[in-house]
């Protein structure tokens, strides 16, 4: 009886030794005696006790390494940049990934400083900015070229921050905020533009609609003014007492139209009825004398232009006798 439980013993720690799990998306590499044997996949799986060992277990999941590097731009400014570089074991070379490379991220982190500091260089700061994914392609173009002879397949590779000097992340948040302020002073002269542009054509459109109510109010005035003058004519009243007629009655209205505002401070000079007969007869006096000094022009006009006709006639180019003899 205490054989058998012995046997039973022996047996549970043989097949402990042997039975081993492995984990989803895990490949487990088995030695036999030191020498590669196999790689188990998921799952329950078997292996010779003392003779077969697991000599390690290689992660077939998407893995993230992030590098820091820090390199000079063609301008001769420092940053940081950080470069995430996604990658995994391909299934089907776990051998190479687990054999060949013994620190996979050592090697993908030289491949990286060494395809960003080739880069960088040749463009100015702006332009690291603007092409970051060019530089992401690149480091993973290379990247790929070197890593599949070792099993590992490169996902993606993400420049994921940029960081320059204190003193140039300054510089620029200047330069930037002076940028903003011209063009903010750009629009607002163009806005003051714009403002006075609409102002002067409202004052001028202004100007033309009064200068036509003038124009129209003077107009209505003449016609009344012709209109008074004929019905004064036609009951016996005539032109120059007409004319005297009326404009004491606007000077008797102008009076009573500056009397109606309390708060008036005008002061009507000459105010008397005799002012305006006065004005009437100065400016009949001036009308009268307009019209003689234009009939006076026209008549010396007229004799200047009649003696330079005669002038011409009398000269013959062809005559070349002498006007003395």
């Amino acid at each position: 009886m205490g054989s058998f439980i012995f046997l039973l013993f022996i047996l549970a720690v043989v097949i402990f030794l042997s039975c081993f799990t492995v984990k989803q998306q895990t490949a487990v590499v088995i030695e036999r005696f030191g020498k590669f044997e196999s790689i188990r996949n998921s799952g329950l799986q078997m292996k010779l006790p003392i003779i077969d060992r697991i000599a390690g277990r290689v992660n077939l999941r998407i893995q993230q390494l992030d590098v820091i590097i820090e390199t000079q731009t063609k301008d001769n400014v420092f940053i940081k940049m950080k470069v995430s570089v996604q990658f995994k074991v391909i299934q089907e070379h776990v051998y190479e990934a687990f054999y060949k490379l013994e620190y996979p991220h050592d090697q993908i982190t030289a491949y990286v400083f060494d395809v960003v500091r080739a880069e960088v260089p040749k463009l100015i700061l702006d332009d690291v900015f603007v092409r970051k994914d060019d530089i992401a392609i690149a480091v993973k173009r290379e990247l790929n070229e070197a890593m599949m002879a070792y099993g590992y397949d490169i996902i993606n590779t993400l420049v994921t921050d940029i960081d320059p000097d204190i003193q140039v992340k300054n510089a620029m948040n200047r330069i930037n905020a002076a940028e903003r302020e011209k063009t903010a002073a750009q629009f607002e002269s163009e806005a003051q533009r714009i403002r006075i542009v609409a102002k002067a054509k409202a004052e001028a459109e202004s100007k033309k609609l009064q200068g036509q109510g003038i124009a129209d109010q003077r107009r209505e005035i003449a016609r009344g003014l012709v209109e008074s003058v004929e019905v004064l004519n036609n009951v016996g009243i005539n032109s120059q007492e007409a004319s005297a007629l009326i404009v004491i009655t606007q000077h008797y209205d102008t009076l009573q139209a500056i009397g109606a505002d309390t708060n008036s401070n005008l002061i009507l000079l000459p105010n008397s009825p005799q002012a305006a007969s006065d004005m009437l007869n100065n400016m009949v006096t001036s009308f009268t004398a307009s019209s003689m000094i234009g009939e006076q022009m026209k008549h010396q006009t007229k004799k200047v232009k009649n003696r330079n006709n005669k002038t011409s006639l009398d000269y013959n180019p062809n005559d070349t006798s002498n006007p003395a003899e």
